[in-house]
């Protein structure tokens, strides 16, 4: 079998389209289990909520408020989704999480995939489960750029930029400001963080928050690209915690590098060998346990 470079290219260019997706959603995963220790099952169901605002934002508020020809646009759902989302999120936190601190992390892995399944229930009783395409992408984003090798549709280079510039920012603020040596410093010892005056119940809110409002930035720039439907953050999640175990649990560079390595491996598996393309990171997750349980960027116990 014959494969052209041009075939190569644009499957790997896809493959990092998706790849960018993971990288985001499991940096979500990553900053809350690597700083709160919680492992968050109902980070798919968030993803999901946040694409859900954008699209009814733009199609249902405006009749709702009486206002037919209001719409929420793609650039205000930007800011609006992760903002409703991390909300939500702080009150699941402040209600919820923050009484199984204490025991064992099954607990809240039991918790939020019961939350995860209430949303997407909730969610397919008004939806049904069939997918609804978004309809407020915005013109400057339409049409396609000429990379030399293909034409790349403009709307999914915006969201790999998006993706990038979200995660290295993200990693940039934990890793290399003295805000992020609070937050490592608060969740590993936070009597003597709290003794130097900084509320540490209020900074774990304030990031588990942050966690899910990526999440949700991620569902709104997925809305154009995939149809919107209550099981596209169950299909996601699997994939998801899968590079995050790759990556190494907790460690966020880790997640970033491996959802967007992964992603690429995916779209040239697609090439080489389709049928394998749906489980090549599975496979990947297996070796690596094998080889090196703490994934490729974690740490040993």
């Amino acid at each position: 079998m014959e494969i052209s470079f041009q075939t190569v290219m644009s499957q790997l260019m896809l493959g990092l389209n998706n790849g960018a997706f993971y990288a985001v959603l499991s940096l979500g995963l990553a900053v809350i289990f690597g700083l709160l220790n919680i492992i968050n099952f109902a980070h798919g169901a968030l993803y999901m909520l946040g694409a859900f605002v954008a699209l009814s934002g733009y199609a249902e508020w405006g009749t709702l408020m009486g206002m037919p020809d209001f719409h929420l646009n793609y650039w205000a759902a930007l800011v609006v989704a992760p903002l409703v989302v991390g909300l939500l999120g702080m009150l699941i936190e402040k209600t919820m999480l923050s009484r199984l601190y204490k025991v064992d992390h099954l607990y809240g892995l039991l918790l939020t995939f019961g939350v995860a399944l209430i949303l997407q229930g909730v969610f397919t009783n008004y939806y049904n489960v069939a997918g609804t395409p978004y309809e407020g992408k915005p013109e400057i984003l339409n049409g396609a750029v000429n990379l030399g090798f293909m034409m790349f549709p403009t709307y999914r280079l915006w969201s790999i930029a998006v993706a990038l510039v979200v995660c290295f920012s993200t990693w940039l603020v934990i890793e290399r400001t003295k805000l992020g040596s609070w937050l490592r410093a608060g969740t590993e010892n936070p009597r003597l963080v709290q003794a130097f005056g900084i509320n540490v119940p209020l900074m774990i809110t304030l990031t588990y928050g942050y966690g899910v409002a990526i999440a949700a930035l991620a569902g709104v720039v997925a809305a154009p690209i995939y149809s919107v439907s209550p099981v596209m953050g169950a299909e996601m999640i699997i994939t998801v915690f899968a590079v995050v175990v790759i990556g190494g649990m907790g460690s966020i560079m880790g997640s970033i590098l491996t959802g967007l390595m992964l992603g690429m491996v995916e779209g040239l598996t697609k090439v080489i060998y389709p049928p394998a393309s749906s489980t090549v990171i599975f496979i990947m997750m297996v070796v690596v346990l094998l080889v090196k349980p703490s994934g490729l960027f974690g740490r040993e116990q």
